[in-house]
Formats: C-alpha cells, sequence, structure tokens
C-alpha cells in the first residue's frame, strides 16, 4: 500500500494547496491578510460603464483582447454584442464578472469602480447563462437553489415557471427530486439550459449576462428557451453576446464588436 499512500498524499497536498490560497482580487472579503471587504451599496441599479478598457490575459500578456473598448448598459436596459469568434464579446463578460483585472480604464457600476465593491456582494447582484450550462449531481431543485442556498418551495417553482421548465420537470417521475447525473446528464441540452436560467432567476439578479445561451440547441429547443430569456431580461440590465440574430432582435441596443474595440 506504501505507493498508494505516496499518491494519496500528492493528491490531498494539491488539494489544500488550492483551499488555503489567498484570493488576489482587492476587494474580496477572502483576500490575504488585512485586506479590506471592500464597499457594498445600500442598492444596486445595474448601471454598467465600461471606459477605455485595455485588458490582456495573463497568460498572453503581449496580446491585448480588449483595445480602449467602452460600453454603457443603462439600468432595465439590453444590449446585444455581436463580431467574429476571438473578437473579445465573452471577455467582457469575464470582466464584468470581476474574474480579471482591467489593465488601463475602469469598469464602473451605478458610478462605482467594481474594484472597490465587495466581490463576493457584487456577485450575488449578477447571473450568468452560459451556452454550456454547469449542473451537478443532484436533483433539480438542489440545481435551482444554488442560485438562493435559502429559498423556499414556491420561489424554486415560481423560478422553474418563468424558465419554461415546470411543465417538463413535473411530467418527470420524481418531479424536482429527479436526479440530474454528473453533469445533468439525464437531461437534454435544452431542459439543461432551462434549469440554468431558473437558477439565475431564483437569485433574481439586477445584471443578468447572457453568454451565447441558445447556440448550442436545436431549433426547437432553442425557441422555448428564448422565450423564457426573454421574459426574464424584462426591467434588469441585460448583456447578451450572441451569433444568431434570433438572440438579440429584442434588445435595446447592439454594439458591433472588432479587434477588442466596437
Amino acid at each position: 500500500m506504501t505507493s498508494d499512500l505516496a499518491k494519496g498524499s500528492t493528491a490531498v497536498a494539491s488539494v489544500f494547496q488550492i483551499l488555503d490560497r489567498q484570493s488576489l482580487i482587492p476587494g474580496s472579503s477572502h483576500a490575504g491578510d488585512g485586506a479590506s471587504a471592500g464597499t457594498e451599496l445600500e442598492k444596486i441599479r445595474g448601471w454598467i460603464e465600461m471606459k477605455k478598457v485595455d485588458f490582456a490575459y495573463p497568460r498572453r500578456p503581449e496580446t491585448l483582447v480588449l483595445h480602449q473598448f467602452s460600453l454603457e448598459v443603462k439600468p432595465g436596459t439590453s444590449v446585444g454584442l455581436v463580431g467574429k469568434s476571438g473578437c473579445g464579446k465573452s471577455t467582457v463578460i469575464g470582466l464584468i464578472q470581476r474574474f480579471y483585472a482591467v489593465e488601463k480604464g475602469s469598469i464602473k457600476v451605478d458610478g462605482e469602480d467594481i474594484r472597490e465593491l465587495d466581490v463576493h456582494w457584487y456577485r450575488r447582484h449578477t447571473a450568468l447563462v452560459s451556452q454550456e450550462p454547469v449542473l451537478y449531481s443532484g436533483s433539480i431543485r438542489d440545481n435551482i437553489v444554488f442560485g438562493k442556498l435559502d429559498a423556499s418551495e414556491n420561489e424554486v417553482v415560481d423560478a422553474a415557471r418563468a424558465a419554461n421548465a415546470h411543465e417538463f420537470i413535473s411530467s418527470l417521475k420524481d418531479g424536482y427530486e429527479t436526479e440530474c447525473g454528473e453533469r445533468g446528464v439525464q437531461l437534454s441540452g435544452g431542459q439543461k439550459q432551462r434549469i440554468a436560467i431558473a437558477r439565475a432567476i431564483i437569485r433574481n439578479p439586477m445584471i443578468l449576462l447572457l453568454d451565447e445561451a441558445t447556440s448550442a440547441l436545436d431549433v426547437q429547443s432553442e425557441q422555448v428557451v428564448q422565450e423564457a430569456l426573454d421574459r426574464i431580461m424584462v426591467g434588469r440590465s441585460t448583456i447578451v453576446v450572441a451569433h444568431r440574430l434570433n438572440t438579440i432582435k429584442k434588445v435595446d441596443s447592439i454594439a458591433f464588436v472588432a479587434d477588442g474595440r466596437w
């Protein structure tokens, strides 16, 4: 058993190294010793301003993905981002989520630089629906309440209805207790996407980010999912990354992104 013990020890050491790692993001309550927890606004309206942003990914610092990029999303409005692959659309989504720090320029929400905001508080007011939804092994209910851990049964059902998911969930043998399987293997692409939308709705975000949320679906599933997305976009500041016209035909404005600018 000596070799197995050695392998196990090495594996556990790498896990604890990740768990003990301190966040390098300013404004995080889990940042290094002495770091400020960041600012929390009394109320968030969802006014997003990106001004002359320069950004390159840490692994390729010599390649600017965004160059002097500016964008404004007023509270309660929607903006579609279009452009060829690699132009920086999904990068904009990642920066607004505060996964990376901009090199030049600023990103502000309600007039406050997001670098000064508490990361965990800020992300509680945002929600993302991506092209490949992440579902965890567990029941459908478990996956929906990941968006709001203290959600009531009525909130779960209301979120599922808004996402056009309640009908298909109710038709399953175990309903909301149906097991999704590893990465949602027990469900179809459209079903997984609607559960991901319900998970986003239940947290009632003021900032909604949609990153090609329907591009991997067939025509029939896309129509059902798009109806759900159109419904939840109302009254929220929404940024939609899309390749298909159907996805953005109801947004308030469209920005064409090319070479890191629009």
